[in-house]
């Protein structure tokens, strides 16, 4: 099973999270391919089993400006047999903005065909201990689901 981790990180949380997750999913036995998005090319993901975005919202609600080609992109392209996955950290003092690029890459996924593995995961700021754990359940569903699209 081949995994596609996309990031885009300001502070490095993401970026964090985006490592953390590959870890867990090459601890069950994922290759994994781990890309700053906006070196990201959404042509060369229908190679992938599984496709992790972990996107940064930035102001009120806006998504990364290095992803923005990478996010239109993805409506060109035909992901049907992918699953996907979006994470990312946020901070909640943006009430309705929170975690809102992390939205709306997982709605942009969902017009490619390809299948949710698991609901969108918003971590405040840092990721700690209990957010590993949140993850670990994360990285599981994708593989759980991606196996059972491969019967």
């Amino acid at each position: 099973m081949k995994a596609e981790i996309i990031y885009a990180s300001l502070t490095g949380n993401n970026e964090e999270i985006a490592e953390i997750t590959q870890n867990q999913l090459r601890e069950q036995h994922v290759d994994t391919n781990f890309t700053e998005i906006g070196q990201a090319d959404a042509f060369d993901l229908p190679v992938a089993d599984l496709i992790v975005i972990v996107p940064y919202t930035y102001g009120e609600g806006d998504l990364p400006e290095e992803g923005l080609d990478f996010f239109d992109d993805l409506q060109d392209v035909d992901l049907s047999g992918t699953v996907f996955g979006v994470t990312g950290s946020g901070d909640r003092w943006y009430a309705e903005d929170y975690c809102k690029a992390v939205v709306e890459f997982d709605h942009q996924l969902e017009t490619t065909g390809a299948t949710r593995g698991v609901q969108p995961l918003f971590i405040d700021l840092h990721p700690e201990d209990a957010d590993e754990q949140r993850l670990n359940d994360f990285t599981t569903s994708l593989i759980k689901t991606a196996t059972q699209l491969e019967v």
